[in-house]
């Protein structure tokens, strides 16, 4: 299926494989800009942009991001040989992207998940706590929010880094 880096099905491929990127990390980029934007208006206003941005990454970006490296091997393999999987920026490509998902399914998206049930606990009100004060769930969502920033923002580090490799593909 070798195809070379002129021909159409190279070109197409690399075009997926740009606007897959585009679609699925720049919607998911700004995330902490919306949460910060959600906290501010707290109540059920907040609630509905953090519901939204965490149905949004999870059910629309995610699959975007998933087709990317799918996008990537086709672009290698039609390649002619001029990029391999040996390639250094190439493995560290797919490196970055793996911790990135680990990352994102395994810490991030059940600390949003959370927050976001946490904040409908809130907004749905209840009892008052015994002795006065605000209710548990504020501590958690402070301290799950103090988490989800870090978290996030090394996320948006591992996309630079992944399209640093893709741009400059040192090793080469």
């Amino acid at each position: 299926m070798d195809a070379g880096l002129n021909s159409g099905i190279y070109k197409l491929l690399l075009v997926l494989h740009i606007l897959a990127a585009i679609i699925g990390f720049g919607s998911v980029f700004l995330a902490g800009v919306f949460a910060s934007k959600a906290q501010a208006r707290g109540g059920r206003e907040g609630l509905a942009v953090t519901e939204v941005l965490v149905d949004v990454a999870e059910h629309w970006s995610e699959w975007f991001i998933y087709a990317v490296p799918l996008l990537g091997i086709g672009l290698i393999l039609v390649s002619d040989d001029v990029w391999k999987f040996s390639q250094t920026w190439i493995s560290m490509s797919f490196l970055l992207y793996i911790i990135a998902l680990g990352l994102s399914h395994g810490v991030h998206f059940p600390n949003l998940k959370r927050m976001n049930a946490l904040g409908a606990e809130l907004v749905a009100g209840g009892p008052a706590p015994a002795g006065g004060g605000p209710p548990p769930q504020v501590a958690e969502l402070e301290a799950r929010g103090k988490r989800a920033g870090p978290v996030g923002a090394v996320l948006n580090l591992l996309m630079v880094a992944i399209l640093f490799l893709m741009i400059w593909k040192p090793g080469l």
